[in-house]
């Protein structure tokens, strides 16, 4: 016999939820814990009191009753399991595992039998289903009926809302109403919130970022009650999974974080988390609400009824001696400021990033805390928009990716190490020693280079096409034999002064494009999806981020988008496909009946002017250059070289120029003026 049993993906129901993890059992305790939050939840041996296996929804369950009254139930056992774990338990717990039979004949009239924090109904001994009236929120009365309303569970598909017993019209034996007795049997065990009687203390006026607002939180015995000018929250102690104590990079402040499952709501929106921002300078007096005794019995020296010290330290110590949790604090990671947090940007959100010794946990704006038992890799990345700054992304094994962007550089060594130190699986492990070696203020960025060296290659194809065109279509370079006396006399006083370097050439700055001219008659064109689901979530977005910027609305709106499901977007694909459909049969209506005629004409007079207007200006600079240089205009400068010998009758009305070291020539002609690019020097 093994001194412990382990099963893996053994499934716990919580609040109408089925949650995943591993159950444990050993000499001294059983343990379980949840796969999606990491709760434990341990049983000690001596309390054990009576154990059944069940034939379930799931294969084969267990249900463990304690002799406090609580009552535990796992599920997801095989058939072959029984015969182990029975004769562990008589060895080990003095336990017998006692088979029980599920009603399964779909009556409806039977017995309610309450069995401490359950609610049983059963039909010849047998029962049918039970409740936890743990999970019960209300509970209303009727003439001859019972209603319960349960809590709901956000992570449950299909949720039952309520359960209504009929009860029949009798008197129990102290004349009680059955109806009555019934609800209040229910009242005693549900986890209905009533603030009944006085706080144990109150905090006035705490800064709490998440729900955003000022509360008076009063601390009850067994739940916490946020009090606001707008909205009041009551939160169950048994709700509160972890407590975090962090302290702000500017070493003034410090945040005090409580996680919740299930979350607060508020409308459709959920608080996973709760953030508290306290100045480290306030300081307060605390006056518990008990006598010395009753604090010292409660609380077993944990607390006194009278303390002092900074504000957040009060609020840390009293919710760690009433939840019966440990506070977290960050490990001894240090960043390169010597801070225990790293700035970063999350869904273009800035916020603080902590490194902990079993975790990360970013604050503030969305919360998020990732165990390193659910993270499946980490990726570094660079930054896309400087090199300066680099990308942490995390995946779990779920499948869900968080990227933590704009994380200076100067942290990147810190946060390898304490990743490498953690054993935690790195995408681009080796990438750290070459992820900043190109990156010096001394040299060029690559994707600059590259840029650069693409922006040449087009330049070079460009000339290399103006240089054949001029040289081939419109001049040869070689002189004929049938040449001119202008060109022999340019040879010899090419012979007698020094030829002058060609001056290098700069760039030529690309001809602005012609703005197409728009029918305001035409149909307009159709909307992508990403714009068609913009329109439609736009003021969703507004409204759930007040005084968001038309910037930080395309970057919400895009990481929203990113992370819409398959289905979704398929949805809004079809709806721009529709929309193209109408903009093609709506075009082609519009041809039909003439549109568009009018406006292409109105086009193709417009560039005819245009065409006057360049045939006006080459004849102006045609009688310009014909006629010399006038008193307010300046000589012809060095590297333009003209032939003062006369030519030929067939060349008299026709002059040249040539300017050295570029490739451009012109032509005077009658009729206006021909520009010949690319070509050769003349020789």
């Amino acid at each position: 016999m093994t001194d412990t049993l382990e099963f893996n993906e053994i499934y716990q129901e919580v609040k109408g939820s089925w949650n995943d993890g591993r159950l444990r059992f050993s000499k001294q305790t059983v343990v379980y814990k949840n796969s999606k939050t990491g709760k434990v939840d341990s049983i000690s041996v001596p309390e054990l009191a009576h154990a059944q296996w069940r034939r379930v929804c799931l294969g084969h369950g267990i249900k463990l009753s304690t002799s406090a009254g609580h009552v535990y139930k796992y599920d997801g056992f095989k058939d072959t399991d029984f015969e182990k774990i029975s004769e562990y338990f008589k060895a080990n717990y003095k336990v017998e595992l006692i088979e029980k039979d599920m009603c399964v004949k779909g009556w409806n009239w039977g017995t309610a039998k309450f069995n401490g924090p359950l609610l049983s109904f059963e039909v010849s001994d047998s029962p049918v289903f039970e409740i936890p009236l743990s999970s019960v929120s209300q509970c209303a009365t009727g003439k001859n009926e019972v209603t319960l309303e349960f809590h709901q569970n956000d992570d449950t598909e299909v949720s039952l809302m309520e359960v209504r017993f009929y009860v029949p019209p009798t008197t129990g034996d102290d004349g009680a109403d059955s109806v009555e007795a019934f609800a209040q049997n229910v009242l005693s065990k549900a986890d209905v919130i009533q603030a009944t009687g006085d706080a144990v203390c109150i905090f006035r006026e705490l800064q709490c970022l998440t729900p955003r607002g000022r509360y008076d939180i009063r601390i009850y015995p067994t739940f916490l009650h946020l009090h606001g000018k707008t909205f009041d929250y009551k939160i169950p102690y048994t709700t509160v999974l972890r407590l975090f104590l962090l302290p702000h990079k500017d070493q003034r402040q410090m945040f005090f974080v409580i996680s919740l499952d299930p979350p607060i709501k508020q409308g459709q929106t959920r608080y996973h988390f709760l953030i508290l921002l306290f100045s480290k300078e306030e300081d307060i007096n605390l006056t518990l609400n008990m006598s010395e005794e009753e604090v010292e019995r409660r609380f077993e020296g944990k607390l006194s009824k009278n303390m002092s010290g900074s504000l957040y330290e009060m609020v840390s110590r009293v919710m760690k001696a009433l939840v019966n949790r440990k506070i977290t604090v960050p490990g001894n990671f240090q960043g390169h400021s010597g801070a225990q947090c790293i700035t970063c940007s999350y869904k273009a959100s800035s916020g603080l990033l902590y490194p902990l010794e079993r975790g990360f946990i970013y604050v503030h704006k969305p919360p998020v805390h990732l165990r390193f038992e659910e993270i499946s890799c980490v990726n570094f990345a660079r930054g896309t928009t400087t090199t300066r700054s680099f990308d942490f992304e995390i995946e779990t094994k779920q499948g869900n990716q968080y990227t933590f962007s704009s994380i200076e550089r100067e942290e990147y060594g810190k946060l390898f190490d304490f990743v490498n130190a953690k054993k935690l699986s790195i995408k681009n492990r080796g990438f750290k020693e070459d992820m900043y070696s190109d990156s010096d203020d001394d040299q060029h960025d690559a994707y600059l280079e590259r840029m650069k060296q693409e922006g040449k290659i087009r330049e070079e194809a460009n000339d290399s096409d103006d240089s054949e065109a001029g040289s081939g279509e419109w001049y040869d370079s070689k002189a004929s034999a049938s040449g001119s006396s202008g060109d022999a006399d340019s040879d010899d006083d090419r012979k007698k002064k020094p030829v002058k370097k060609a001056k290098v050439v700069k760039e030529r700055k690309p001809r602005k494009k012609e703005k197409k001219m728009k029918d305001s008659n035409a149909p307009k064109r159709p909307m992508s999806a990403y714009m068609l689901w913009l329109n439609s979530n736009r003021e969703h977005i507004k409204s759930e981020n007040p005084g968001i910027s038309v910037t930080e609305i395309s970057k919400k709106a895009g990481e929203m988008w990113k992370q819409l499901n398959k289905d979704k977007k398929e949805e809004w694909d079809e709806k721009a496909e529709e929309a193209k459909r109408e903009y093609e049969r709506a075009m082609k209506q519009y041809r039909e009946s003439g549109g568009g005629s009018s406006f292409s004409s109105k086009r193709e007079r417009k560039k005819g002017r245009k065409w006057e207007e360049r045939k006006l200006k080459g004849r102006s600079a045609a009688v310009k250059e014909k006629e010399g240089p006038t008193a307010n205009e300046s000589f012809k400068s060095r590297e333009f070289i003209s032939s003062e010998e006369s030519s030929s009758e067939s060349d008299r009305g026709k002059t040249r120029k040539r300017k050295v070291g570029t490739r451009t020539f012109c032509f005077p002609i009658a009729l206006g003026t021909l520009y010949v690019g690319a070509g050769q020097d003349l020789g």
